[in-house]
């Protein structure tokens, strides 16, 4: 009876020392990714309440149309992001994705200078709901819904 008992309490510790082993090391994963935490914002909110400056975050909204404008050296572009409350403006240093254009949707990852600038590491272009690609642009919608069921 003894031995049974002592067996039941070593497969208890197990189990407890395994449960503090798993939340010790979903704790440190947390602690370690705290920094690389990026929050997204829209203008009116990082306008409102800034995010301390060279935090990494996301600012997502609208192109404003008329505030595309390309540096003189050909790879830095500066436009603004709005939201229909407030704006933002940004700065690019790269190559735009083939879908950002002014009055599109973009998501930009990267940070705010202390200026009220926000400088992008990266853009991501976003699509309406009508986006149609190149080539199926000149095909009727039974042509296309041809096209579709021939790639599945």
């Amino acid at each position: 009876m003894a031995g049974a008992l002592k067996a039941k309490h070593q497969r208890l510790v197990l189990l407890i020392v395994a449960l503090v082993v798993l939340i010790g090391a979903g704790l440190l994963a947390a602690w370690a990714l705290r920094n690389q935490a990026s929050y997204f914002y829209v203008p009116s909110e990082i306008v409102a309440n800034p995010p301390e400056a060279d935090r990494a975050v996301r600012l997502g909204g609208m192109v404003e149309k008329g505030s595309l404008r390309t540096e003189a050296d050909g790879v830095t572009i500066d436009f603004a992001v709005q939201d229909g409350k407030a704006r933002v403006p940004v700065t690019f240093r790269g190559i735009v994705p083939s879908l950002f254009v002014e009055g599109s949707g973009v998501v930009a990852e990267g940070r705010m200078r202390a200026d009220g600038t926000f400088v992008a590491d990266n853009l991501l272009a976003k699509h309406d709901e009508n986006y149609v690609p190149r080539e199926m642009q000149n095909m009727t919608k039974e042509q296309a819904r041809q096209v579709v069921a021939e790639t599945k």
